[in-house]
């Protein structure tokens, strides 16, 4: 047997699943919890879009404890940049202000990049109205389930490509967590996602629109042992650079996250200036990972959302089509790191 046929029957195509919208096709995604309605996708997007991955995905599993499935692209290239441009423009953003303690000491974060967050974990599920109601039960879910947050459902643009993503990966996910990185200046340091809300060897499909950035990995130290076999996996473990373009996906899973770490740096010059998107795909498990996420990609801080040449801040309407606007400038933002 041929190597080209083994690799193709360990590594099996992606099938490709075609989802059919729910509702209308016109109407906008809205919820009491959304400062404002969010389109549709636009049809030359969707017919195009209900087609991918346009690539099969590679297996990267060659170091210990790795396990990543590499789209390049996942979207199909046609439609990447419209599709970048289109959530960039429709999609209300956040710049998380919080607070950490270490120790006696208390620093202030500002998230040095543009977040948002859509979904509820699998405790509660939405009605087609944007009730939440709880997952066994099915009856309204109490009142003091979510104490610091409202849940809000996934909008269609943003869910078409979950339920694609879905199919792909033979995954479930029930969160949609987006960032937008401005510019080269934007990043996220180290992190991994081994939240306990997550479960054990979550599932994490990722995807990038708009400018190529370098996404870095790197295995987690192992702490020292005498043991022969953990010494020579921690000589075996090599830093990894995926250069990840517009349309790109990277799954990742297994030990992945409990074993590897892995960041957005910042970058100079080149495209990255012109912005990227990041979306993740995640399955929160309980109500204490719903209550995680929006604090962290929602906050208290004020609604953004693009004007075309940049992030504005959107007000309280002063009239008929009309809102308070003013630019968010870079030494407001761009003061510290959060890894999450």
């Amino acid at each position: 047997m041929s190597k080209r046929t083994l690799d193709s029957f360990f590594n099996p195509v992606q099938k490709k699943t075609k989802i059919s919208l729910s509702g209308s096709k016109d109407a906008p995604s809205n919820h009491h919890t959304y400062p404002f309605a969010i389109p549709q996708l636009p049809p030359e997007i969707t017919d195009i879009l209900n087609f991918a991955p346009e690539a099969e995905g590679k297996v990267i599993n060659d170091q210990p404890d790795l396990d990543l499935l590499y789209f390049q692209p996942y979207i199909p290239s046609s439609i990447s940049t419209p599709l970048f441009e289109f959530l960039r423009g429709e999609l209300f953003f956040y710049r998380v202000k919080y607070k950490i303690k270490r120790g006696p000491i208390e620093t202030d974060i500002n998230t040095p990049r543009f977040t948002t967050v859509f979904g509820v974990d699998e405790t509660s599920t939405f009605t087609p109205q944007g009730d939440l109601l709880d997952a066994t039960s099915n009856k309204p879910i109490p009142k003091d389930r979510y104490k610091t947050c409202k849940p809000r459902p996934i909008p269609a643009c943003l869910d078409l490509l979950r339920k694609l993503t879905e199919a792909a990966t033979d995954q479930q996910y029930n969160f949609c967590l987006v960032n937008y990185y401005a510019s080269g200046d934007d990043s996220i340091s180290y992190h991994s996602d081994d939240e306990r809300f997550l479960g054990v060897d979550p599932a994490i499909a990722s995807f990038s629109l708009g400018a190529k950035r370098d996404f870095l990995m790197k295995h987690k130290p192992t702490p020292p042992s005498d043991d022969k076999s953990t010494a020579a996996m921690n000589s075996e473990t090599k830093p990894l650079k995926l250069p990840l373009g517009s349309g790109d996906m990277v799954l990742m899973r297994g030990t992945t996250q409990s074993k590897w770490l892995h960041s957005i740096p910042k970058r100079k010059g080149g495209e990255s200036g012109n912005g990227r998107i990041n979306i993740t795909f995640r399955r929160a498990m309980v109500a204490g990972g719903t209550e995680n996420y929006y604090r962290y990609n929602v906050g208290d801080g004020d609604v953004l959302k693009w004007d075309g040449k940049k992030m504005i801040v959107w007000g309280e309407k002063k009239g008929p089509g009309e809102g308070v606007e003013k630019e968010v400038k870079a030494e407001d933002v761009d003061k510290g790191y959060a890894g999450l």
